[in-house]
């Protein structure tokens, strides 16, 4: 007996009750919307035609669909599972119509809503925050970023690569991998989805979500993480992009500003010194002037995301 797929059942769920529905009242009574409906009916075994069938007219992609991660359906229940039809939806209908389009699921007809319903009745384990991220809020379906039949990169399914698939609507960002001093994307050696959870998180920026928001940068630069005995306030309370541009800049190790002393005494000063009482011998901002001679601050003060030695960070 062929078991019919969650994405089947999706489908059926979608267009089986010919688009009607009912809202709940809070008392618990229903408040129908339209005409009552039928229970959705799930597929018959009959209402399977095979992908041997689907290659009589689609020929070219149901050869090359060997290759792709799908594939792995015709392997369920027995050698018994099904490929075309676990997306598309059972195609008798459309058989014996003689191919009418309209007697199938088209991913290019349909919905951001009923894309992702599709897509997610496997992989909702796997992104189950989609509708909520930013990119599910946008209006975007799967098929914005994955192609099943036509990818760039196998393991994903993405219809271009990183960084290139990123850039269509993140222009802003782009330049920034441009600066002098930027980390290598566009090199190839890291990828958006390094730092970034395309498929949402409940961080901002769709950051991958850990349990300090620092890990995204120390997980590459752990020299930075400490714990350290002295801990400098800023990085645990605001967090690393208060110093530095995560995407490029022009300036050193991606920093905000073009000038140290500048970056510090934008904590450091007489009118901010009232907040860290402990972070020099008084509150008036540093003891000696900023003449050339002492610049940078982190010419004495290198230690400057925590120390183990010294309050002041000093080496």
């Amino acid at each position: 007996m062929r078991r019919w797929p969650l994405s089947a059942a999706l489908l059926v769920i979608l267009y089986g009750s010919g688009g009607q529905s009912q809202s709940v009242e809070p008392s618990g009574g229903s408040k129908q919307q339209g005409p009552l409906s039928q229970a959705p009916v799930p597929p018959k075994d009959s209402d399977f035609v095979g992908a041997e069938t689907c290659e009589t007219c689609h020929s070219e992609i149901v050869k090359q669909f060997g290759t792709n991660p799908h594939s792995r359906l015709a392997l369920l229940h027995g050698g018994k599972g099904v490929t075309c039809e676990s997306c598309h939806g059972p195609g008798k209908l459309h058989v014996d119509g003689g191919g009418d389009v309209s007697k199938i699921f088209q991913f290019t007809q349909a919905s951001a809503e009923q894309i992702d319903a599709t897509c997610l009745g496997c992989h909702a384990a796997a992104h189950p925050n989609f509708e909520q991220s930013t990119h599910g809020e946008a209006g975007l379906s799967c098929t914005s970023c994955h192609s099943v039949h036509s990818f760039a990169n196998e393991a994903s399914l993405l219809r271009v690569s990183q960084p290139k698939l990123c850039y269509t609507c993140h222009t802003d960002v782009q330049p920034a991998f441009a600066q002098p001093f930027h980390h290598k994307v566009d090199e190839g050696l890291m990828r958006c989805s390094d730092c970034h959870d395309p498929h949402g998180t409940f961080q901002d920026k769709q950051l991958q979500s850990t349990a300090d928001d620092n890990e995204i940068c120390t997980k590459c630069h752990a020299e930075t993480a400490g714990p350290f005995v002295f801990e400098h306030p800023v990085v645990k309370a605001e967090g690393c992009t208060t110093c530095h541009s995560p995407h490029g800049s022009a300036n050193p190790r991606l920093l905000t500003v073009s000038n140290v002393n500048t970056l510090c005494l934008q904590c450091h000063s007489g009118t901010n010194m009232s907040a860290f009482p402990n972070a020099v011998s008084e509150t008036g901002g540093p003891v000696h002037n900023q003449a050339a001679q002492y610049v940078p601050c982190t010419n004495c003060h290198s230690q400057i995301h925590g120390s183990n030695a010294t309050y002041n960070f000093f080496r």
